[in-house]
């Protein structure tokens, strides 16, 4: 079992989810205008009741509505001028940008259509977000979320015929585990003909049909550079998780479009696109965990942590998480209620993980908080144990190595010592991250520009993923660039 693996499986109450319960966006009444094209496309009367509850919830589940004035009128422009190129040109549309660093977008089959900021800022262009969005309407138009759906439904029944009627619960088990690998087989036919008709739809609105390849390689790099200061993570729903995304993939794009069109053929809109998305939020909502560097910063619980040095933070859904030294040492960072009158060092050696035993504990204070720590011992791993108790809440850090080192244990016990409240001052200049496009000057390079970026890890690669270069593309004079800046 991995050292990560082991961290992750701590199971106690999490830093981040915690601030996320009580600061959730509630949906708003007002929401971007429906996209209708063209007029006289007959209207949906009415309101369909569960696709507004579906609508909501997942307002609610990816931090509400984003409000960037530009942007959506940016993505309802795309969208209204693809809609006369699909196979139903009579679908009506709703457009929502969703307040998420997630590289995301999906659709329902009412015709909501959802993309997130965090796609918004990966995307190089307007043809590369019409491919998006056209592969989502093909979702539409293709009723696949009908179909998949019935399929599911129908395998439902015959679930129960066998295990209710034909009492024969050990087939039922070979069966579900037929029908998960058929599901899953269908789901990703349904993705590549998405692709291969939004890819159409794409070239007959008169965008370039390449975009959709080119964001495609560009969500692949961002997958395998990973998260960092606000990067793509896994612990929530995103694009590649619900979309197979593969070099196989990737050529199928490029064949789709060289069928409908020439390299250099249809329009790319990089301009008006960066001119829309300047400006937008980069990365998670820095109320709920900022992390710069090795400084982890959370406003909304009012703590501020130093990791040791060599360490890449993680602020994921679940926790702090940190790695050094190519995964020999990691660390994580979370929370747990814990009644007062609980002590920390009993708490400490209540054995977190199978196998490891806590050999010593000792009550301490830390920048005048109740605190503990200690050593446990695992066939593999040693864990050093701490516990800082603040306002009701208890912090735990564990720090993991290889084997007991003293200057491992120094470090641990140097970041234990940085853990403490917030000022108000402090709380107060935390400010979020921003994308701006900057433009390039003939000194300019990839380097240079990259070092203006603040808030994340490798920024230079960084840099190349969110502007589509590679490693040996040069900088154009006169072109513009995407940076993070504080």
């Amino acid at each position: 079992m991995s050292l990560q693996h082991t961290l992750a499986r701590l199971g106690l109450a999490m830093l981040v989810g915690m601030a996320a319960a009580s600061c959730a966006m509630s949906p708003v009444a007002e929401q971007p205008a429906a996209i209708a094209v063209p007029q006289a496309a007959p209207r949906v009367t009415g309101v369909n009741q569960r696709a507004e509850r579906e609508h909501r919830r997942l307002l609610a589940a990816f931090g509400g509505d984003y409000r960037a004035p530009a942007a959506q009128r940016m993505v309802d422009d795309v969208a209204a001028r693809l809609v006369p190129a699909t196979e139903r040109p009579d679908q009506h549309y709703r457009v929502t940008i969703l307040d998420s660093s997630m590289v995301n977008a999906f659709a329902l089959p009412t015709g909501n259509i959802y993309v997130t900021r965090g796609l918004l800022a990966l995307a190089n262009d307007a043809s590369e977000l019409a491919g998006v969005m056209a592969h989502e309407m093909a979702h539409v138009t293709a009723n696949h979320a009908l179909a998949r759906d019935e399929l599911e439904k129908r395998n439902d029944l015959i679930s129960r015929v066998n295990v209710q009627v034909l009492k024969d619960p050990g087939g039922d088990k070979a069966f579900r585990a037929n029908v998960q690998g058929a599901v899953a087989g269908f789901s990703r036919e349904q993705e590549l003909e998405a692709d291969r008709i939004g890819i159409r739809t794409t070239a007959g609105a008169g965008y370039d049909p390449y975009g959709s390849a080119r964001f495609l390689e560009a969500l692949d790099r961002n997958m395998r550079l990973g998260r960092g200061g606000g990067a793509q993570t896994s612990d929530t729903a995103n694009f590649m998780g619900t979309h197979p995304g593969t070099p196989q993939r990737i050529a199928l794009a490029l064949r789709s479009a060289r069928e409908v069109a020439a390299p250099g053929t249809g329009e790319r809109g990089r301009s008006a696109y960066l001119d829309a998305i300047d400006g937008i939020d980069w990365g998670d909502d820095p109320q709920n965990g900022d992390v710069r560097g090795r400084i982890f910063r959370h406003p909304r619980l009012g703590i501020i942590f130093t990791a040791p040095d060599g360490f890449t933070l993680d602020n994921s859904s679940q926790a702090l998480m940190g790695v050094a030294r190519n995964g020999e040492i990691a660390l994580r960072l979370d929370a747990v209620e814990l009644p007062p009158s609980d002590p920390l060092d009993a708490f400490l050696s209540a054995g977190w993980i199978d196998g490891v035993s806590t050999e010593s504990t000792t009550l301490t204070t830390i920048n005048g908080l109740p605190a503990a720590v200690g050593v446990a011992l695992g066939k593999e791993w040693t864990f050093y144990l701490g516990a800082v108790r603040l306002n009701g809440t208890v912090f735990r850090l564990v720090v993991a190595a290889r084997q007991r080192d003293a200057a491992i244990e120094q470090e641990f016990r140097t970041a234990m010592e940085s853990l403490r409240r917030m000022t108000p001052a402090e709380i107060r200049a935390i400010k979020p991250l921003r994308l701006r496009i900057v433009t390039a000057t003939a000194e300019d390079t990839p380097e240079t520009l990259s070092r203006r970026m603040v808030g994340v890890t490798q920024p230079l690669e960084r840099f190349r993923v969110l502007n589509g270069l590679r490693p040996d593309d040069a900088l154009k004079p006169g072109e513009r660039y995407k940076i993070i800046t504080g």
